[in-house]
């Protein structure tokens, strides 16, 4: 495997701080082995530590299945979120810390996710009281439960060390099924925890987001988020067309049939050049015409704002049958089961704190 820097390929990339943050892991672990790492992600241990590196996804993702074999934990990637050492935290990291308030480190966040990891999407959205964070791969291959669980844990316990020890989460919402550890995420997080539900989610009180951030240094945000926006402003032309693409399924989708021609056309090229840009970032037109009515089934039969019929028909399905058979397909259960699912109450143990609304 080479090493890769901005622009010379359409993979997605990780930024080389995440993959340093998990090799100094192991090191603390006394389970690093140096020619492993090397083998797995192409780079150095000097290589790794350039602020500007990326690392191919999938390699990082192969450095956390090798975590998990050599340290003998499959909850590798939430007890290595929970270690915060702000010596080592990557630029995004830097930036996020050193806002005013949460609620303008969560924007920043979501703004500059694209230099922690590009085979994800970031986003935030509000729901009443809450704030709510929403992680999704651009294609199921790059979905990572090593990676996520650490997203999680970091995400939680270095809000709660920075800004304030109090914040916790009104319920997650985690994309994989439930693992053998799988009590660790309502001790960590701190509200009702489901599992198996095609998207990872973590919920707030938007309360939080007017938190100050004490210890703020405006001269390092100042100079950390100029270097950001320089290496962000050099990623722009990666993997933008198939983003552009998606968004433009997503808006046409609850008005009219999708086709790539439509599309195509309003991009101002042929069908054939549409198909063949996506192929560049390795991505297939149908393959994101899928993936989106996927991510916009998940969130409208959860949610429980439109009837089962209304949502087939705002997906583009020309018959409930079709969109139920295709959804079971997604998530191995029928629509009304996974509504069901998803409005019962969450058990909880009398003891512990009442949770907030989900918000749903």
């Amino acid at each position: 495997m080479t090493s890769t820097q901005p622009g010379t390929t359409s993979a997605p990339l990780v930024a080389a701080s995440s993959t340093l943050a998990l090799v100094h892991y192991l090191e603390r672990q006394g389970v690093l082995n140096p020619s492993r790492v090397e083998q797995l992600t192409g780079l150095g241990m000097s290589e790794l530590r350039d602020p500007d590196r990326r690392v191919p996804a999938d390699a990082h993702y192969r450095l956390w299945e090798h975590a998990e074999q050599v340290t003998g934990d499959p909850g590798v990637g939430l007890h290595a979120g929970q270690v915060v050492d702000p010596e080592r935290m990557g630029l995004v990291g830097h930036v996020f810390f050193n806002c005013d308030t949460l609620g303008e480190a969560v924007t920043q966040y979501v703004r500059l996710h694209r230099l922690i990891n590009e085979s994800v999407f970031l986003s935030v959205e509000q729901t009443g009281d809450q704030a709510i964070l929403c992680w999704q791969p651009d294609l199921a291959e790059h979905y990572c439960r090593q990676d996520m669980d650490r997203t999680l844990a970091a995400a939680i316990t270095r809000t709660r060390h920075f800004i304030h020890p109090g914040i916790r989460a009104e319920w997650a919402d985690i994309a994989h099924p439930a693992p053998a550890y799988a009590h660790e995420y309502e001790k960590l997080l701190g509200g009702p925890i489901r599992f198996d539900c095609g998207m990872t989610r973590l919920a707030f009180n938007s309360r939080h987001l007017g938190h100050p951030i004490p210890r703020r240094n405006p001269y390092v945000y100042s100079a950390m988020l100029q270097q950001v926006n320089s290496l962000l402003a050099r990623l722009q032309t990666r993997r933008t067309f198939g983003r552009k693409i998606r968004r433009l399924i997503s808006k046409q989708m609850a008005t009219e049939k999708i086709d790539a021609d439509t599309l195509a056309r309003q991009c101002h090229m042929s069908r054939q050049t549409l198909y063949r840009k996506l192929k560049k970032e390795g991505l297939s037109f149908h393959g994101l015409v899928e993936q989106v009515r996927q991510d916009k089934a998940l969130r409208y039969v959860a949610a429980d704002h439109y009837a089962l019929g209304e949502i087939a028909f705002l997906l583009g399905f020309s018959e409930l049958s079709a969109f139920s058979r295709a959804f079971k397909r997604w998530t191995g259960t029928s629509p009304a089961e996974y509504r069901a699912k998803h409005l019962a109450p969450p058990e909880t143990d009398e003891n512990a704190p009442i949770a907030g609304n989900r918000g749903h």
